[in-house]
């Protein structure tokens, strides 16, 4: 089975939580076991929002993942950006994995997208998805949706 590592950033963005289930969701109809690597905060927020695992079955700190992390370990990262530490993480989590990487970049300020689409385009070839959007997930589930209809194919 293909292996797939979802990023998240700080939970500062309301729409991260639900995204990153509704991602590991559509990663797993997909063929994708998922394993979902965040800070504690994020975590928690996970933790309360899938107390049963059903949507997210694997989970670790993003420390102790950067730690152990090698090339090949993953088939595919998707990335949550949505602040500057999170474009860092991605980059780096990119530059060790060397796998098929998509950068789910949302942000209301449009400046801001800009600035972080730019900045994971000069550092990395990655996929970006991108939506201006902090609330409502919608705009980022539609992007989401037809990135990964992409894997698909």
């Amino acid at each position: 089975m293909k292996k797939a590592l979802i990023l998240l950033g700080c939970p500062e963005s309301p729409a991260q939580t639900p995204m990153a289930l509704y991602a590991s969701y559509k990663l797993k109809k997909a063929g994708y076991d998922v394993t979902v690597v965040s800070n504690p905060s994020a975590m928690r927020l996970l933790d309360v929002s899938d107390p049963e695992e059903v949507y997210v079955h694997s989970k670790t700190d993003i420390e102790s993942c950067l730690e152990n992390l090698n090339e090949g370990d993953f088939d595919l990262l998707l990335g949550f950006v949505h602040k500057d530490a999170a474009v860092a993480y991605f980059v780096t989590f990119y530059h060790i994995l060397k796998t098929k990487s998509m950068a789910l970049i949302f942000e209301k300020d449009a400046t801001l997208l800009e600035d972080f689409e730019k900045q994971v385009a000069e550092n990395t070839e990655a996929q970006i998805v991108s939506a201006r959007a902090y609330h409502n997930p919608t705009p980022i589930r539609v992007n989401l949706d037809k990135a990964i209809a992409s894997l698909e194919d």
